[in-house]
């Protein structure tokens, strides 16, 4: 019996063996796949153009081309302004990881310590202070995109046997120096914003004004050739004028 069942049991094995796939399956199976991957990445590109299209169905080309340019201005203003929120928040953490490590340090804790216990109080660049700590740990290159003035003050104390707590301290008061001076700036600068904001939004109004009292700029803009060129180059300067303003506060930001 026992010689009768084992070519028996090779015999399954080898037909249940998996296969490589065909070229069948692959056209079949290969295509789907693509589809399910390309989606989400066809997805972004979808949404920022579908303003523009909508446009050109209730407005002609020129409605598509100005919604196109419209809405590229407002994903620069969108992308300005979320820049402007990570780099005041990752200066606020930056300023608090290093509180807390002087603090660690004052108190007689050995660097690699004070940094694991940074990163349990900030989580958000907690990865960052634990890849320094263990880097610290063993003897190798500093290096912390997050926190990159932590990094640079660590290597520094290291380098030239520097006390490590007065460096990072020194550093702490730079750090939240400049984060005052930010918050400060960006105070100052709402007034600008909020005035541009308005005298964008201003062109749209004034021709929502006149279609309600009967002027009919919407057809004029929609219908007439002369209408569709103006609709183009008002959207143009409306986009130019979004980005003199965003330089400007950009430069009186550096200054």
């Amino acid at each position: 019996m026992i010689t009768a069942w084992l070519p028996l049991c090779l015999g399954a094995a080898l037909v249940c063996w998996p296969a490589r796939p065909g070229r069948l399956q692959a056209a079949v199976e290969h295509p789907a796949t693509k589809s399910r991957i390309r989606l989400p990445e066809l997805w972004p590109v979808v949404r920022w153009l579908l303003p523009a299209a909508l446009a050109g169905l209730l407005a002609g080309v020129g409605g598509a081309v100005a919604a196109g340019v419209l809405t590229l201005a407002w994903r620069q203003e969108w992308q300005a302004h979320r820049r402007a929120n990570r780099d005041l928040a990752l200066a606020s953490q930056t300023a608090t990881a290093l509180r807390t490590m002087v603090a660690e340090l004052r108190a007689g804790a050995h660097p690699v310590t004070a940094a694991e216990a940074a990163a349990e109080v900030i989580p958000a660049v907690s990865a960052d202070l634990r890849a320094l700590a263990a880097a610290a740990r063993l003897d190798g290159e500093l290096r912390a995109p997050a926190v990159p003035e932590l990094a640079t003050a660590w290597t520094l104390a290291r380098r030239y046997g520097l006390p490590m707590a007065d460096v990072l301290d020194a550093t702490r008061r730079d750090a939240e120096a400049a984060l005052a001076y930010a918050r400060r700036m960006r105070a100052k600068l709402a007034g600008p914003r909020s005035s541009a904001a308005v005298l964008t939004g201003l062109p749209v109004l004034c021709v929502l004004l006149g279609q309600a009292m009967g002027a009919a700029p919407l057809s004029v803009l929609t219908e007439t050739t002369p209408g569709q060129l103006l609709l183009v180059l008002g959207s143009i300067l409306l986009w130019a004028g979004t980005a003199w303003c965003r330089t400007l506060t950009g430069q009186a930001r550096l200054r």
